[in-house]
């Protein structure tokens, strides 16, 4: 690891084993995972975690593998999002003091909903649902979960008018059965982010993209920016 940094990468939900070898430094705080479901159910708003996180980095924090404290003061920060991370780490573009953000096979709108719940479960409560199949990973309530349909709340494609296209990539499959394609492609055409193409994979893991697209991501995140 250098001693100088170029940047941070800082991952939205789960940091990636293959960006240790890095020279940038990762950030999986306890407080991130989840985040965004969290933030949903405990208080009902677009949730604020990951940038309270990046606005604490000057900040004192703890290493809680060995109890230390240090601060930090990155030039850069990198956010990558997958899972329900996938809209937070496009949300979070929109902070001047994210550099750049990967998101792979987003949802960008959340009118999927109705879809995607029948495609994963037959329950009628979804809320019930993914508190069994994922326990105090995701803690929501139905009421909490409905907001997400009003089309405005936590919604990547609300906002879609302020994304800055440069600080942008996405990653999607063709035969994802969960997040639909087609849903990446036009954000991407709307707003001109950049939208790798996959033809297969499905519903893919963040870490094989990450590990697959290393060269193009590092490019990417070594890139000019505004």
């Amino acid at each position: 690891m250098p001693a100088k940094p170029r940047g941070w990468s800082f991952c939205a939900t789960g940091c990636h084993p293959f960006l240790a070898s890095s020279p940038w430094r990762n950030f999986s705080p306890k407080r991130v995972s989840g985040s965004s479901t969290r933030a949903i159910a405990e208080h009902g708003k677009a949730p604020d975690d990951i940038l309270d996180i990046v606005g604490d980095l000057p900040k004192e924090i703890e290493d809680i593998a060995f109890g230390r404290r240090f601060r930090l003061s990155p030039d850069q920060i990198f956010v990558i999002g997958g899972s329900f991370g996938r809209a937070a780490a496009i949300l979070a573009s929109l902070n001047p003091r994210v550099t750049r953000v990967i998101a792979n096979c987003p949802i960008v709108d959340w009118k999927i909903l109705d879809r995607s719940e029948k495609v994963e479960t037959s329950n009628e409560s979804y809320a019930e649902y993914i508190q069994e199949a994922f326990g105090n990973g995701y803690r929501l309530s139905d009421a909490n979960w409905e907001k997400l349909r009003s089309g405005s709340f936590y919604n990547p494609w609300h906002k879609r008018t302020e994304i800055i296209a440069s600080k942008v990539m996405m990653f999607h499959a063709k035969d994802d059965p969960h997040v639909p394609y087609e849903g990446s492609k036009q954000f991407a055409e709307l707003t001109g982010v950049k939208l790798k193409t996959l033809k297969r994979g499905g519903h893919i893991s963040t870490d094989y993209i990450i590990r697959r697209n290393w060269t193009e991501i590092k490019k990417f995140f070594d890139s000019d920016h505004e």
